[in-house]
């Protein structure tokens, strides 16, 4: 163990940083940052680093030249040199490394075409979907119909999804409610910020309403609550299992033929364990980014979509809005096209 901040090791440095960004990321983040900085203070072991004060530029560049020689995608590399980046400005903080040595780290930028994968549940993939469920009188408020159509209707991540209790849906009201139970293993992303109600149309409530009756398990979690989505084990799913439910819900052959040509009734992809290999399903991510897009086509003004899903409108814009240029056109600017019509003015100057 070291004697003071300038002894600490790479390894050591890090995992104190961890212990104190732990108050204020979520879990999920707090793991991505684990990995991140894992890989960097295994190079430095390898390297024979074994004090932070022996960091310089030069240590920086060599580790960038590393990593990007192993072929990672930009936008990997510049979400690790920017953790390492942070971290050095903790370890100057502390008095660690010199000041200044953070600005050393450099954070690659991220090309425009490169800062967001444009997979998404297609609109028009995803009303086929629901249209299907509702009319299916096998498939009607099944866990997959209950999940897909709320994810949809809400854009919500799938740990706020998989954070609703029972109670947290209000049919008389047509609305969802969800809240940070960090103390009970459900956090939201952006904890009490996140938390918000989002109103849902009858039909949504209704699917919901059959789900509750029909298929959803009594179940309670560790905490004793009652989790909306619940597991055939009679608890709260893990966010593996539900998003499996969403990779089953998506799966085109939910609602018709294969495009692949596979037997649905011996296809592997049918099962629990394979579903995610189809080459079709789309991941509780696609589904959130088809729904934002969806909304925007839609007409819902940006602010509204953004306090919806909880996301800053700069965020919908730059990761989630997968909207073409035609589409823009089309179905967000067209419609407004009658309000620059020249006849009024040109009626209104005749009449002069």
């Amino acid at each position: 163990m070291s004697d003071g901040p300038t002894d600490l090791s790479p390894r050591e440095a890090a995992k104190r940083y961890l212990d104190r960004r732990r108050r204020e990321l979520t879990d999920e983040s707090v793991d991505s940052y684990y990995y991140r900085l894992k890989l960097w203070w295994e190079w430095c072991e390898r390297e024979g680093i074994t004090s932070v004060q022996n960091l310089t530029g030069w240590t920086f560049e060599l580790y960038e030249g590393y990593r990007s020689g192993l072929g990672v995608a930009t936008s990997t590399l510049h979400g690790e040199m920017e953790t390492l980046q942070q971290l050095v400005e903790y370890l100057e903080r502390i008095g660690a490394v010199e000041e200044g040595l953070a600005e050393k780290v450099n954070v690659p930028e991220v090309p425009e075409d490169e800062k967001s994968r444009d997979t998404k549940l297609e609109t028009g993939r995803a009303i086929g979907l629901i249209k299907h469920y509702r009319e299916s009188s096998e498939l009607y408020g099944t866990r997959f119909h209950a999940l897909l159509e709320l994810a949809w209707h809400t854009a919500a991540r799938l740990g706020a999804l998989r954070a609703l209790d029972l109670r947290d849906y209000h049919p008389g009201e047509g609305f969802v409610e969800f809240v940070h139970r960090a103390e009970t293993s459900t956090p939201l992303k952006n904890k009490l910020k996140g938390e918000r109600t989002v109103a849902l149309r009858e039909p949504v409530c209704e699917t919901l309403n059959a789900y509750i009756r029909h298929h959803r398990r009594d179940a309670h979690d560790d905490a004793g609550r009652e989790p909306l989505f619940a597991s055939f084990q009679g608890n709260r799913p893990s966010t593996g299992t539900l998003r499996t439910w969403m990779y089953r819900a998506t799966q085109p052959c939910m609602r018709g033929s294969c495009p692949h040509g596979m037997n649905p009734a011996t296809c592997d992809y049918r099962s629990h364990n394979q579903a995610s290999q189809c080459p079709s399903v789309r991941a509780p991510h696609h589904v959130r980014t088809g729904s934002l897009t969806w909304h925007r086509d839609r007409g819902v003004p940006k602010e509204v979509t953004a306090e919806r899903a909880n996301a800053s409108t700069r965020v919908i814009d730059r990761y989630y809005d997968k909207a073409t240029q035609r589409e823009r056109m089309e179905l967000r600017r067209r419609p407004h096209l009658d309000k620059l019509s020249l006849d009024d003015d040109i009626d209104s100057e005749t009449d002069e």
